[in-house]
């Protein structure tokens, strides 16, 4: 046996360590994160709020509380503002939904519902921080790569996580939100894109033969094992050397998996492919459910940067980014269900905060500012309960009040449903055991079957 083979049995028997490690029996084999970024409005969406009717236009009293986490945001008179959109009943457990979310509010009795998420920084890039990796600031593992972490890969052609960004903006940090911060270089998520080239220049020239190519990567091989064996105690040149193997693989099997165009014409109308409004979150959607499909463990997919970030006027934005989403985020549910693979698949349908029932007095169009004190996010799939809701706020949409749950526990309750106890999985650096959920966090047990 050869010092590379060697090395692989080493690692192959870690991986199998891995994943032999869970901590108990796994819910979800795969997560859909879902990542909606400048902050959804809970109060336009899941938790709608009659007293901002009564008082809307009225200036607002504040003066038992003033603490913001965005300066001078009480330095001039604000005004309540009642939702702009319609809510109604849905599904058999007849859940209050916005007239915002027609097609989401179909599979409502699939949604497991939470109305009181907390998270600790007002400020996009450090919620964004929060949202991905548990801490406000960078340089701590994202969620996608503490669950390869926890339980390997299942398709050793493709990458365990994989982050597919917006085509018009990535998210702040870009590459440190699905990053694997201290966590070996080999956990950090792939970047695929929603064009007909998922990934840059994995596709050889025509007029170069296999033959060229197998000859090209065995004096690679060569090379790399020789200048490895030199190095052994680098694990970043390691990673780097088995990403260029796992690149060589996915030139077979990302065409393969990702060929929308082969998709029945049924199924692209129904991800919205069609329409440009939709075409782009709609090609991610799919594009993740083929990706779960073939072994992927984790896929996150982004909405472009502060899309959501509605403080000049809630109708016109919010209206815009649920026309993007809404419809092909249905259409994702439906096919993972018709597939039989949501009872396996964890979806996770959330932003970095929620937003203030107030706005400027002087607005003329009525918007919402950032607020980490509540926001609505849903789950479904993975062992989650359909049709369950957890959490409730005050009644105008402020703060959570009962029920009250941390960004922390959002991420412990995605471990949990994948077999993995968020207390036990750590990794050692700069001098303790590290976590995703730091000093722990609180399953959200209310919502799981």
């Amino acid at each position: 046996m050869d010092r590379r083979q060697f090395l692989f049995g080493l690692s192959s028997a870690a991986l199998s360590h891995l994943q032999a490690g869970t901590h108990h029996t796994a819910k979800a084999d795969a997560c859909i994160f879902l990542a909606m970024l400048g902050g959804v409005s809970q109060i336009d969406t899941f938790d709608p709020k009659p007293k901002l009717t009564e008082l809307n236009g009225k200036i607002m009293d504040w003066s038992k509380e003033k603490k913001t986490d965005q300066p001078n945001l009480f330095a001039k008179p604000r005004k309540f503002v009642a939702s702009p959109f319609q809510f109604k009943r849905y599904g058999k457990c007849g859940r209050e939904v916005s007239e915002l979310l027609p097609e989401t509010a179909k599979w409502v009795d699939e949604l497991a519902i939470c109305r009181s998420v907390q998270s600790d920084n007002g400020n996009h890039p450090a919620a964004v921080f929060q949202m991905n990796t548990g801490f406000i600031i960078p340089g701590n593992p994202s969620v996608g790569a503490w669950v390869t972490y926890g339980l390997g890969t299942a398709n050793k052609n493709l990458p365990s996580f994989v982050a597919m960004p917006d085509y018009r903006s990535i998210p702040f940090s870009g590459a440190q939100q699905w990053g694997s911060g201290y966590l070996p270089a080999e956990y950090q998520g792939t970047v695929l894109r929603a064009g007909s080239e998922p990934i840059r220049d994995l596709v050889s020239p025509k007029d170069v033969s296999t033959e060229l190519l197998e000859a090209e990567r065995e004096a690679l091989r060569g090379m790399n094992g020789a200048f490895g064996a030199l190095r052994a105690d680098n694990p970043e040149l390691r990673a780097r050397m088995d990403s260029y193997e796992l690149a060589y693989r996915m030139q077979m099997e990302v065409p393969r998996v990702l060929s929308i165009d082969a998709e029945p014409a049924a199924v692209k109308e129904a991800y919205g492919l069609n329409d440009p409004v939709t075409a782009s979150f709609g090609r991610r959607c799919l594009m993740a459910r083929k990706l779960v499909e073939a072994g992927v463990r984790f896929v996150e997919i982004f909405t472009p940067s502060q899309s959501w970030d509605a403080h000049g006027d809630i109708k016109k934005n919010h209206e815009k980014n649920a026309r993007e989403t809404d419809k092909p985020i249905a259409a994702l549910l439906a096919d993972l269900k018709q597939r039989g693979m949501l009872e396996r698949t964890l979806v996770v349908n959330m932003g970095e905060f929620g937003r203030t029932p107030d706005t400027p007095a002087e607005q003329e169009t009525p918007g919402r500012d950032h607020n980490t004190r509540c926001q609505s996010m849903w789950f479904a799939g993975g062992g989650m309960k359909g049709g369950s809701m957890i959490g409730t706020t005050d009644e105008i949409g402020h703060k959570a009040v009962e029920n009250v749950y941390h960004m922390h526990d959002v991420h412990a309750t995605i471990l949990h449903q994948m077999g993995l106890n968020d207390l036990r999985l750590t990794y050692y650096f700069g001098g303790r055991n590290r976590r995703l959920t730091d000093l722990g966090g609180r399953v959200i047990k209310e919502l799981l079957t």
